[in-house]
């Protein structure tokens, strides 16, 4: 009998694989790569045309002992890493670095680590895909050349162990221009008018929304302007002018792609990206199910492919007559996915099989697995189904020149709903008009309900919102989001509280200085045009070096002349007024991860340390001591009073000396304006151009 050998990446699928193919197959892990560019120096001959140098990762030779070892004992050979540009170039690593070259190799993929998938991927053997490795090797070197030419320039003006990434950069910058965004807005009051009406004989009243006045603003925006509408309508007869009857409906949901699966698992079960990819690899790899042994439930995680397998919509449609009757059961082809990106090779995230339900796996899952799980199997049967329908109601009125409207609307068939629903699809109106309403119908006013708002600025960046971001600037891949997000969440250029995103001062001086120096590494266009690029790498258009040849001269360029510029800047220490208590020296302004502290200069005679609280020049309008900048603990920048915790006064914007040209009171800088932290009072001025 034959020896076969099949090389997979995770140990977690050596088991159920061999339990799948029998006793003339030996299944192996590679425990992911098994080369790589060298952590020492860059790795890639930029003299020779760009050619990489690797070598076998260290601590990984035992390994590769064993498995060449394995490789002697066997006829044929099967690379089985993941379907996609990592798992291919992973597999073309294994053939040299195990030297296959007079074996009988073949490469295998499976969408899900099922008995039918793993079989039919021995049937469908092929050859190494030279287009998908020579892209996922593109993206290897690009990363490595600015992080290796550019993290030394940061290290030595931060005076840290810093970094800079290709896509990682971007997305802090994007966080940046957020938070800019927020700090520059100046809240706009206005006022929303109800109007309660009622019908001849009818009892319950008809809510009716003010949209505006003939010839004039939709908008309400000050009291003055509301006490005056509602002084004209308290005057008028309601009369309706237009009733307008109709059918909506709500689509059912794609099946989740991996960045919608990042986003709803934020949103519905607050996971971040890093948990929700590792909870859906062990899904993927395969779960210990009573009476069946190991077996993946779900397919594979990373892809932005909305795509779904012929035989997975017949049992899905199958399940569903079945379970909701046949007047719930779509048509196969009620998703048309258009796009052609990286992954649509792939299908969508959906469960291997969906007779497998969240409660017939109940005592198989742990409660985080299973409640990932339920929101794949239920995305998953809802996108098979039809769409909910909804009957509507519309009807416009006028009160002399001012004019209102009232809509309702009625679920008469759930869809899709009946198994799955999200915050997007809940109804918000829940206005009721009576049947008998139709056109010159008139009512009478019985109250006016007023109310005060604020416009509110754009919301700080969740994990789920930068995800989506990312994914429709185009930065970034399914395979990235979610390193990208921890990797500046790690080096604290970022933190979150709750669910937001923040920047630390720390970010704030690495995405000015990347701005200022590398306009193009971050700029977000150039990062999207780069993974376009990519994608024609793997289509076979573009030749991965021609984006190296072309990308390389220029970071070069940028990084020598940023080093003169950083030769020219001594950099010193900046010398405070506070005085260390051991040995009586002045102590200077040191940066260390989470930002300035003070230290002595004596080290390493003398260690002394401690916070650095830096004045802004300004009284505190509580207690008229110095105002500082402060950090919340886990290093969001706020000001605050020196005194500490004695003084209740803080603010997340800076605090200005020119007071309140209206109240005299303390006014905060909001991009190039002035606003007055008087609620109150509300004033705003514009902020004097600096001399």
């Amino acid at each position: 009998m034959s020896k076969n050998l099949v090389i997979v990446e995770s140990p977690a699928k050596v088991k159920t694989i061999k339990k799948f193919l029998g006793s003339n197959y030996e299944v192996m892990a590679s425990m992911g790569h098994v080369r790589d560019l060298p952590k020492s120096t860059l790795g890639v001959d930029t003299e020779h045309d760009y050619e990489p140098k690797y070598i076998t990762i260290r601590g990984k030779g035992d390994l590769v002992a064993s498995l060449k070892k394995e490789v002697k004992k066997a006829d044929k050979i099967y690379l089985a890493t993941d379907p996609d540009r990592e798992g291919e170039a992973i597999s073309w690593h294994l053939y040299h670095t195990l030297k296959l070259d007079s074996k009988k190799v073949y490469r295998i993929t499976f969408n899900e680590i099922t008995k039918s998938a793993v079989k039919d991927s021995i049937k469908n053997a092929r050859d190494i895909d030279m287009n998908l490795v020579d892209a996922q090797q593109a993206r290897r070197i690009l990363d490595r050349m600015v992080g290796y030419r550019i993290s030394p320039l940061l290290w030595a003006k931060v005076k840290r162990g810093l970094s800079a990434g290709r896509v990682q950069s971007v997305a802090l910058r994007i966080i940046c221009e957020r938070e800019d965004e927020i700090n520059a807005f100046i809240p706009r009051e206005y006022w929303t008018l109800t109007a309660k009406l009622k019908a001849e004989g009818e009892k319950n009243p008809v809510m009716a929304h003010y949209t505006g006045s003939e010839g004039g603003n939709s908008e309400i925006g000050s009291k003055e302007e509301l006490d005056k509408v509602v002084s004209d309508i308290r005057k008028e007869k309601f009369v309706i002018t237009d009733v307008k009857k109709g059918e909506r409906i709500r689509k059912q949901p794609l099946p989740f792609t991996t960045s919608t699966l990042q986003q709803e698992a934020s949103k519905v079960l607050n996971f971040s990206t890093q948990k929700t990819m590792r909870l859906a690899q062990q899904l993927y790899e395969g779960i210990d199910i009573k009476g069946n042994g190991t077996v993946g439930v779900i397919t594979y995680l990373r892809t932005d492919s909305t795509r779904v397998a012929d035989e997975a919509v017949a049992n899905a449609q199958t399940f569903i007559q079945e379970k909701y009757g046949e007047g719930y059961t779509a048509k196969a082809d009620i998703h048309k996915d258009g796009t052609k990106k990286i992954q649509d090779a792939h299908e969508a995230i959906r469960p291997t099989d969906v007779y497998r339900t969240p409660e017939a796996l109940k005592e198989s899952l742990s409660r985080d697995q299973l409640r990932l799980y339920t929101l794949i199997w239920k995305r998953f049967v809802a996108s098979r189904m039809l769409p909910a329908r909804y009957e509507t109601t519309s009807v416009k009125m006028e009160a002399g020149r001012h004019r209102f409207s009232s809509s309702a609307s009625r679920q008469v068939f759930d869809g899709f709903m009946s198994v799955y629903s999200s915050d997007d699809d809940k109804e918000d109106n829940t206005d009721i008009l009576p049947a008998e309403i139709g056109k010159d119908t008139v009512l009478s006013l019985s109250d006016a309900e007023e109310k005060q708002h604020f416009t509110q600025p754009p919301a700080h960046y969740t994990e789920a919102s930068l995800v989506r971001a990312m994914e429709e600037l185009g930065i970034g891949r399914p395979s990235t989001y979610a390193p990208t997000i921890t990797t500046i969440l790690a080096r604290r250029y970022v933190i979150k509280e709750g669910k937001n995103l923040y920047v630390t001062e720390l970010g704030e001086v690495v995405n000015r200085m990347m701005v200022d120096a590398f306009p193009g590494i971050v700029d977000k266009e150039f990062t999207a045009n780069l993974e376009v690029l990519l994608d024609n790498v793997e289509e076979g258009t573009v030749d991965w070096k021609t984006i190296i040849r072309n990308f390389y001269p220029d970071l070069d360029e940028a990084v020598k002349e940023a080093e003169k510029e950083l030769e020219k800047v001594e950099i010193r220490d900046e010398v405070s007024d506070e005085v260390c208590e051991e040995c009586g020296r002045n102590m200077v302004i040191k940066y260390g991860p989470h930002g300035k502290f003070l230290a002595c200069p004596g080290f390493p005679e003398c260690r002394n340390t401690k916070p650095y609280l830096e004045k802004i020049g300004i009284k505190c309008p509580k207690c008229g001591k110095d105002i500082v900048i402060r950090k919340t603990k886990k290093g969001r920048k706020f000001y605050g009073c020196i005194s500490g915790t004695d003084c209740e006064f803080m603010s997340w914007q800076k605090p200005s000396a020119i007071p309140c040209t209206k109240c005299g009171g303390m006014m905060v800088e909001k991009g190039t304006r002035l606003l007055c932290m008087n609620p109150e009072c509300g004033n705003i001025i514009d902020k004097p151009k600096d001399k």
